[in-house]
Parts: C-alpha cells; sequence; structure tokens
C-alpha cells in the first residue's frame, strides 16, 4: 500500500465519481481505477458500492476514511512539526550537562544564547559523564558538556575551556591564610568530596593519588553547594573549582604550587549525525563564545 492510493481514494470518495477524480488528480481514469481496485485487493474488502456509472463509499469505505483522514491529519501535523524542528530559530535542543555545571555556568551561557534566539528550546539532562554518552550514542542528546574523556568514533569531543582546582577550606582552617600549598600538606585532613562517579571526584581521586594521599573522607555530596556547605561547617577539606557562589566569610581557596590541578572540559557530539539547525547554531555558539574568552 502506497500514500498516493491513499490520496487517490480520498478523491473518489469526496467525489464520489471516478472520472471527476481522475480529472482534479490530473491521471487518466483507467490508471485511477486501477489504483482502487489495488487498494481494495490489499484490503480484501471493497471500498465502494458501484451501480453502472455510479460509485458510492460502502460501509467498509467510511470506516477506512476515517481512519485514512486520521493519518493525514497526523502526516500534515508531522511534516510541521519537521518544518519547525528544522527551523534555525523554532527548533530544539537537547543538551546533556555536568551537575557541576548547572549552578552558573550553563545557565549563563543558555541565557546569552537565548538573547538572539528566544525561540529556541532546550530540553536539559544533567548527569554522569559516561551516561551522557550512553544518551549521546543513543542518539537522545544532540550536545553533551562534560570532562576531558578518550572518544572513540562515533563520538567526537572538543576542548572548551580549564577551570583551576582549588583546596577549598574553612576560614578558621589552620592553612586559611595561605596562598598557595603543596598537595603534600594535606596527607593528615578530612575530606569533603563528591559521590563516586562524578568526574569531579575521578579528577581530585586521581590527584591525591599522584600526591601519596589515601584521604580520608568525611563526607561525600551529589552537589558541589553541598560540598561548600560541609567545607564551611569544618568537617573537611575539598578540591573543587572557583565558583561566584563561594561565601568568603565561610570559605578559602588556596592554589595547589606543586601540581596542576585543574579540569577540562569540552563538547561532545556524533560525527556524521544529523544534528537540526538549532543544535548546530547552539553549537557554533559555544564554539565561538570561547574561542573569544581565549583571545
Amino acid at each position: 500500500m502506497e500514500w498516493q492510493q491513499l490520496e487517490y481514494f480520498v478523491a473518489v470518495a469526496k467525489l464520489e465519481h471516478m472520472t471527476r477524480a481522475a480529472e482534479v488528480l490530473a491521471i487518466s481514469q483507467p490508471a485511477l481505477s486501477r489504483s482502487i481496485s489495488k487498494l481494495e485487493d490489499e484490503l480484501g474488502v471493497p471500498l465502494f458500492d458501484r451501480q453502472g456509472r455510479s460509485i458510492m463509499l460502502n460501509r467498509y469505505g467510511e470506516l477506512f476514511l476515517h481512519r485514512v483522514q486520521r493519518m493525514r491529519k497526523e502526516y500534515e501535523k508531522a511534516v510541521v512539526e519537521l518544518q519547525e524542528l528544522n527551523n534555525p530559530e523554532l527548533g530544539d535542543v537537547s543538551l546533556g550537562f555536568l551537575h557541576t555545571l548547572g549552578t552558573s555556568i550553563v545557565p549563563d551561557l543558555i541565557r546569552a544564547f537565548r538573547q538572539h534566539h528566544p525561540q529556541i528550546r532546550f530540553h536539559f539532562t544533567q548527569n554522569y559523564s559516561h551516561s551522557q554518552l550512553k544518551q549521546l550514542l543513543a542518539g537522545e542528546l544532540d550536545l553533551c558538556l562534560l570532562s576531558a574523556i578518550n572518544t572513540e568514533p562515533p563520538v567526537c569531543w572538543k576542548e572548551l575551556w580549564r577551570d583551576e582546582l582549588y583546596i577549598m577550606v574553612p576560614i578558621d582552617h589552620h592553612l586559611a591564610d595561605r596562598t598557595s600549598i603543596k598537595m603534600k600538606e594535606l596527607e593528615n585532613e578530612n575530606f569533603v568530596l563528591m559521590k563516586k562517579g562524578y568526574t569531579l571526584r575521578r579528577t581530585a581521586d586521581k590527584l591525591l593519588a599522584a600526591a601519596g594521599i589515601k584521604p580520608k573522607i568525611t563526607f561525600e555530596g551529589d552537589e558541589v553547594a553541598t560540598v561548600v556547605g560541609f567545607v564551611g561547617a569544618g568537617l573537611g577539606v575539598s578540591l573543587l573549582p572557583d565558583d561566584e557562589d563561594l561565601n568568603p566569610k565561610k570559605i578559602v581557596k588556596i592554589h595547589v604550587e606543586d601540581m596542576v590541578c585543574e579540569r577540562i572540559i569540552g563538547m561532545a557530539w556524533i560525527e556524521n549525525r544529523y544534528l537540526p539547525p538549532s543544535a548546530r547554531q547552539f553549537q557554533q555558539f559555544i564554539f565561538d563564545f570561547y574561542e573569544e574568552q581565549k583571545r
């Protein structure tokens, strides 16, 4: 069964006249008759009652017409939706990002982008890097903002920026008056860290292991704000990126002088997979934004 057969059927059902329907459809009457007969053969029932030259829908035809008209409406709606999705100013963007980027970075980027493209809609997913990659590969996400990863085709990843990671200590901590320290000086400290599975936790674990430190962990959190809150309460120290929301009355950030402590954030996407124009536009906006930051 072909869509064209359904269009022919609707025309004949509407006009109940094979010759006039053929003229409207700009095909020959015999070709139209063959198409209707073939459709009836495929369905296994007659759709029209024929008496001489007259033709009219029977009860099978009326039932089938009702369903076909619903199909046509759904088809027309789908065409409109696809056209909107393919419009760079009206489409959707499915974006995944790390939990730690949700406080200010992603909201600020979206705000800046929507100043120029206010009608583009976003669907957000906040998750671990490996979960985002699964969703990206499954086609559930267009783009992801996540930490540096070892990518294999078809996943592509491009670095956007680097954040220094600081040692965060309570304001009354014995190291709070220092501007820089060596990582080894934290050997006997208690730590407040993100839970295992978060990229920031894996980065902290690698840095501490490189310094020969087996951290004594007093708390593991799901959000940076929670970790910072527990540090401020004196439960331990942590290794975190700077944040404008850090309370200088409770927290002091200290530079690590003997190691490069940083996280690298980039954008991931699937090579050669179709990206809607709205997502391509957002991707290019992000690339241009961070290129400008480097100048």
